[in-house]
């Protein structure tokens, strides 16, 4: 890899980590619902004037949006307005690895390799350390085990969305920017739906008549840097580059989210929460690295 895509590679990590952030930000002066439903109608509009739709069957265009956009979404905005640490936030999500690898084999019938295994069962360990935390002087925090189990669900969508992209991509080679902007429109209506229902029309017109500079920040921050313009810089590396090379790049995410969140929101973890922080991020190197180990082990048996 270039140096120049290097850097940008890093720029998108920076700008997905930082995402967690903005959310709690954009969460403090208007609901999640609703945030989350002016987020993707921004991303939207008035990019697919500009954008090619897809050449994908409606309802996979549907279930991509309903999944990755929608399902992920409504459960982490949820969980963070209702105080999960916007740092530990970034880093349970990345459970969708784990969920992605269990879904593709189900439902692709993929093979999981061994180093799959002992990854989701390290990081499955770090997650229940995290949730035994939810209780007593802990819950303040904002680790409950609601706000674990909202962002654990959001992976879990994130995951049926990986899943379904799979599908969508086998089928022809989508532009990723076409999926994304056509899909945002998905979960609008869905959004405002769930808005109007649960956090109620008051609410709505109270965020709206008085939104503040800094949510309006957000939004921007939301729609077009970390969704427009990061999955754009994203994918086209995946196009130039082996997937090895860019993936693993994903792993510094939750760690620029933990350092921004602790350094712009003053959040702090205790010994507990940042040793089952430290074994999730364990459980994920070897889910994504430990498959290099076996032809190492390999070249070095033909050796002896």
């Amino acid at each position: 890899m270039s140096v120049k895509d290097l850097l940008l590679a890093l720029c998108v990590v920076v700008a997905w980590g930082v995402n967690f952030v903005v959310i709690k930000v954009g969460l403090h002066d208007m609901p999640p619902f609703l945030l989350a439903a002016l987020r993707f109608a921004l991303v939207a509009l008035p990019a697919i004037f500009f954008v090619r739709p897809p050449n994908v069957p409606l309802r996979w265009l549907a279930l991509y949006g309903l999944t990755i956009s929608f399902g992920q979404f409504a459960f982490l905005f949820l969980a963070i307005k209702l105080g999960m640490p916007a740092g530990l936030a970034s880093l349970v999500l990345q459970a969708q690895a784990f969920f992605t690898l269990l879904l593709g084999a189900l439902l692709l019938a993929d093979k999981l390799r061994w180093h799959h295994i002992v990854g989701m069962v390290i990081a499955s360990g770090g997650i229940f350390l995290l949730a035994t935390t939810a209780h007593g002087v802990q819950a303040a925090s904002g680790v409950t085990v609601t706000t674990m189990l909202l962002t654990l669900a959001a992976a879990l969508c994130w995951g049926m969305g990986n899943i379904t992209n799979k599908v969508i991509m086998r089928n022809g080679n989508v532009p990723i920017m076409s999926l994304v902007v056509w899909s945002a429109l998905i979960p609008v209506g869905p959004f405002l739906l769930c808005s109007w229902l649960f956090e109620g029309q008051a609410a709505i017109m109270h965020s709206l008549m008085h939104i503040q500079l800094q949510t309006v920040l957000a939004l921007v921050y939301l729609a077009f840097i970390a969704t427009i313009i990061g999955y754009g810089i994203w994918g086209t590396l995946l196009s130039r580059y082996e997937t090895w090379r860019v993936a693993p790049l994903s792993l510094l995410v939750p760690v620029v989210g933990i350092l921004s969140a602790a350094l712009m929101l003053g959040e702090t973890l205790s010994v507990r929460q940042i040793t089952g922080a430290m074994i999730i991020v364990v459980g994920l190197v070897i889910n994504i690295f430990g498959g290099r180990l076996t032809p190492l082990r390999t070249v070095h048996a033909q050796r002896d």
